[in-house]
């Protein structure tokens, strides 16, 4: 099993998004040297919590910092861009950084309705749901195979970065994207850390996947949030910041990231006002070095993933860094030599 790293550029409370963005050049050369497979960066707007609204921005940086991991985005909101600018813009990173770059296509907004159509660039109307159609365009570009009387077919050619191409993958969190991405024959990454419920989605994506592109059988990768840290109890105190940041985040209050101290306060107030006594949330898999691995596991088993993508939001940029080293060491992974990294 691979693991790989999701990274959301948490602003912390007190920072800056520039010192959000440094933090993830920093993660990126840690995570190359401990051995992760991969490293992603997501692409969210108009919000106080994360700086990462531009990954075709982001991911040259992170190549050049970095000598052996993959690198993409996890993924680019195709809604809001035009398949042949994205199409551009990947093979320009897949130019400059040969076998290295993926481009991860999502559909959400990664955003609220209003910044959304902030994005849009005619704004008469709000724009039409044509996901499928842009795909299909953006992976014609790829594949020159657009049809004979596509108005645009002759633009595949015209890509600066060729001969070389990103690897594709469709993400996604319902079952409509698992169908897309087995018909067209994508590999799949599911984000388990907002729909916890994506096992039997996988299974739909392995049982429609059609071999096709470079790709004969299904691939599947599984995105976990996941916090590590010496104890259990030292691990729950820390995610406390994510959780609060999320508790208020589906309330519609944006903040950054706050201080553990400070979080784990306003879950115990909220727990005090819940019938249940439950703070509702999402899936995370916190705990010992021991603790985490068990829970990967379980959830790459139960969407027989090939691969973990592990997503971590932290208030200290330091435990954050701590945690993906814990998790390393958990799985035994093996370091990259890394002559910049050494030096």
């Amino acid at each position: 099993m691979l693991l790989s790293v999701l990274d959301q550029s948490p602003i912390a409370e007190g920072s800056t998004g520039a010192d959000a963005l440094h933090n993830t050049l920093d993660l990126a050369r840690l995570t190359d040297a401990l051995g992760y497979h991969r490293y992603w960066v997501a692409e969210h707007h108009g919000g106080p919590m994360l700086a990462g609204p531009s990954p075709e921005v982001l991911i040259g940086p992170i190549a050049a910092a970095t000598e052996g991991i993959r690198v993409g985005s996890g993924g680019v909101m195709l809604p809001h861009y035009s398949p042949l600018k994205v199409a551009e813009s990947f093979t320009i990173l897949a130019a400059l950084y040969p076998g290295r770059i993926d481009l991860g296509i999502g559909r959400a907004a990664g955003t609220d309705q209003l910044t959304m159509f902030a994005l849009q660039q005619d704004r008469r109307q709000a724009a039409a749901d044509d996901f499928p159609q842009k795909l299909a365009e953006m992976l014609g570009y790829f594949d020159d195979d657009l049809p004979e009387d596509h108005p645009f077919r002759h633009l595949a050619k015209t890509l600066p970065g060729r001969p070389e191409l990103p690897v594709p993958w469709l993400l996604g969190s319902s079952e409509q994207s698992a169908i897309w991405a087995g018909q067209l024959g994508l590999r799949y990454a599911f984000a388990d850390f907002i729909n916890p419920n994506g096992a039997e989605i996988a299974r739909v994506y392995r049982e429609r996947f059609t071999p096709g592109r470079d790709v004969q059988a299904p691939r599947t990768a599984v995105a976990v949030w996941a916090l590590a840290a010496p104890t259990d109890e030292e691990a729950q105190f820390l995610a406390s910041s994510s959780r609060m940041s999320f508790t208020q985040l589906r309330r519609g209050r944006l903040i950054p990231v706050p201080p553990p101290d400070e979080a784990t306060e306003f879950l115990a107030r909220e727990a005090r006002l819940s019938p249940s006594g439950d703070i509702p949330g999402r899936r995370g898999v916190v705990g010992s070095p021991e603790t985490v691995r068990a829970g990967i596991e379980a959830v790459a088993a139960a969407y027989q993933a090939d691969e973990v993508i592990v997503v971590t939001i932290t208030y200290d940029h330091g435990v954050r860094r701590r945690s993906y080293e814990l998790i390393a060491d958990a799985f035994a992974l093996e370091p990259r030599a890394l002559a910049a990294h050494t030096a």
